[in-house]
């Protein structure tokens, strides 16, 4: 089967409506990315957030980031070390690296 990001990107959705956290973070990384989607880092913040508020930390981790560059959302680094904290609460590798 031949990669179609822009199918992945409608199948996500679909997911991600339905309430799937999974599905709301990939969302985030192809907006990040520009991959299947435009790229719109307003977007991401948007999914990385339903993804964190469902306990992904991998989305908080992201949040942290968009948070610590100002990307998609104010720079807050307030706010950045508090995703970073719940990602590293949760197992994710990097994020005791940047508190």
């Amino acid at each position: 089967v031949p990669k179609d990001m822009k199918l992945a990107a409608k199948y996500y959705t679909a997911a991600a409506q339905a309430g799937y956290p999974q599905a709301s973070y990939n969302l985030g990384v192809m907006h990040a990315n520009g991959k299947g989607v435009p790229k719109d880092m307003k977007l991401a913040a948007k999914y990385y957030t339903a993804a964190a508020e469902a306990g992904r930390p991998e989305a908080n981790f992201a949040l942290g980031v968009l948070h610590k560059k100002g990307e998609g959302v104010p720079k807050d680094m307030k706010l950045a070390a508090k995703y970073y904290m719940a990602a590293a609460e949760a197992g994710h590798p990097k994020a005791t690296l940047n508190l």
